[in-house]
């Protein structure tokens, strides 16, 4: 086995692991609850999960999908945040080797898994993954600057770092600020919430690991997808349009899962 292989699979085994920490922070962080105590447990019976029970993915087949204890069902959500981001772990340091960049496409990639499945299962962007990933993606990137756009401009004759800085600061206060806006104007309008103040971290968030550019592409493509599909989930479950409520922080991390897979494959490619 050579060494690239042996990192690859390492890379791989870290985010497992932190797939299964990251279904824990979904289970437990829109109930306020620790995520370090009590010990992992069945959410039906209660009974303490065992360690070799709870290995990612391996446990999920060898028990049968089923609580060893009461046999309870166990949600597929449990090995598919695994999978994904083990998955995604892998590629990031394939595509990129043990670096600062491939370090910032996991952390993305494992942000955004978490908020995705939480915000599907509970509508809540916990700030833990929202702010924090902001305050990470901002600290990494002097070292892992965003793409290069418009705010690179005004950056000329500023040393990479600096730029890499400022781009992913003002980048993400510019694209927070504006959705923060127009969500503010819509309650002022139609006096109801139309867009969560939990949306507008993710965002900003993004911006900061993205660019402002790439995020507005997310903020598109999750807009158009989250339309589309909400009205025909609307229509086939009928539901009150006017009180349903879309879990659009899922829409826009899967959208940006999907700007961030072609950005890792955009170097390989030129």
């Amino acid at each position: 086995m050579e060494y690239r292989d042996f990192i690859e699979i390492c890379a791989a085994i870290f985010g497992l692991l932190l797939g299964s920490f990251a279904n824990v922070c979904i289970s437990r962080l829109p109930d306020n609850e620790s995520v370090v105590q009590p010990r992992s447990h069945c959410r039906r019976c209660g009974a303490m999960i065992a360690w070799y029970d709870n290995i990612p993915l391996l446990s999920f087949v060898l028990l049968g999908g089923r609580c060893r204890t009461c046999k309870a069902l166990i949600s597929w959500r449990y090995p598919t945040v695994e999978a994904l981001t083990g998955g995604w772990f892998w590629l990031a340091v394939r595509m990129n080797g043990l670096d600062w960049v491939a370090a910032k496409w996991c952390l993305f990639g494992f942000i955004l898994v978490e908020l995705l499945f939480s915000d599907l299962e509970s509508r809540i962007l916990p700030d833990e993954f929202t702010l924090g990933g902001w305050m990470a993606a901002i600290a990494l990137a002097p070292l892992a600057p965003p793409p290069r756009g418009l705010i690179a401009l005004f950056m000329e004759g500023q040393s990479a770092r600096f730029a890499g800085l400022a781009g992913a600061v003002l980048g993400s206060v510019v694209l927070a600020g504006l959705l923060w806006a127009v969500g503010w104007a819509y309650l002022l309008v139609r006096k109801r919430e139309g867009l969560g103040l939990g949306d507008v971290k993710l965002l900003g968030m993004m911006a900061a690991f993205l660019g402002l550019e790439s995020a507005i592409v997310v903020l598109l493509g999750a807009s158009l997808a989250g339309s589309v599909i909400g009205l025909l989930w609307i229509k086939w479950k009928g539901e009150d349009a006017s009180t349903f409520e879309l879990p659009f922080g899922s829409f826009l991390g899967a959208a940006g899962l999907l700007v961030a897979l072609i950005a890792m494959f955009r170097p390989a490619a030129q």
